[in-house]
């Protein structure tokens, strides 16, 4: 077995554990609701959900997607949300040879997840989200760092500066096009892949940027109007995780395309 392959299996069950987590925060951050208590309950009858069939994704498969005490069918976004960040574990473990890149990365790569999901949902970034994730992750960096793991906090605190304020400058010509919500993310995105590298940071902001007019084209002919809000947290999301999984193979071949 390949030390890729043994990175990956011992990801995944802390990737649905994650996963599982993030329904929750899904769920509950647009409600401003507690996101650990009370614990989680059906929200058919009420009843507490016990540990037994509170596993990730196995208990959905062993309820057939039934609660227990109701027999109202649990919708399977639960499971294929856990499914997925288990899914982005695996990918990072298997991506970054560094151990202090994965415990930065994979958990990272999750929220973004959960953010995507709840600003398409609801067209909000939740704070109790990512004021708590803009404390924790410059911890794991700075351990990182200390540690001789890889990451850079210098490059860091530049990543956060640089995308952060890049779009707040765009929020401020435009208030109507970007949010305080968009800020904030842009300024996390760019805090944890600038703690791998600067080429990550230009990479998620270019794929975001890229990724967001093509979702507008894509929303103008599927019949928005002009002024409807689009959320933008997706598309930043997504310019990240391409970004995280690719960021040098991209900017090596956006530099090869100018003959740098």
């Amino acid at each position: 077995m390949t030390d890729a392959v043994l990175r990956g299996l011992i990801a995944l069950p802390f990737g649905l554990v994650f996963g599982s987590f993030f329904t929750v925060a899904i769920h509950r951050a647009p409600r401003k609701e507690s996101l650990w208590a009370p614990r989680s309950r059906c929200p058919a009858c009420g009843a507490q959900i016990r540990n037994v069939d509170n596993i990730p994704v196995v208990s959905w498969i062993l309820l057939r997607g039934r609660c227990r005490g109701c027999g109202v069918r649990i919708s399977p976004i639960y499971p294929l949300t856990e499914i997925a960040t288990g899914a982005l574990f695996v990918g990072v473990a298997l991506r970054f040879e560094r151990v202090w890149a994965d415990v930065l990365v994979a958990p990272f790569l999750g929220l973004l997840f959960a953010l995507s999901v709840i600003d398409w949902r609801h067209k909000i970034i939740p704070n109790r989200l990512v004021y708590p994730s803009l404390v924790a992750f410059p911890v794991v960096i700075l351990a990182g760092a200390v540690a001789g793991g890889g990451l850079d906090a210098a490059r860091a605190g530049i990543g956060l500066l640089a995308y952060g304020g890049g779009v707040l400058l765009v929020a401020i010509i435009s208030p109507k096009g970007m949010g305080m919500g968009d800020v904030k993310l842009a300024a996390l995105i760019g805090l944890v892949l600038g703690s791998l590298g600067l080429s990550y940071v230009a990479v998620a902001a270019g794929m975001g940027i890229l990724f967001g007019g093509v979702g507008a084209i894509v929303a103008l002919v599927a019949g928005a109007g002009r002024k409807q809000a689009i959320p933008f947290g997706p598309f930043l999301a997504a310019g990240a995780m391409a970004a995280a999984f690719l960021g040098p193979q991209i900017a090596h071949a956006y530099l090869r395309s100018l003959g740098l």
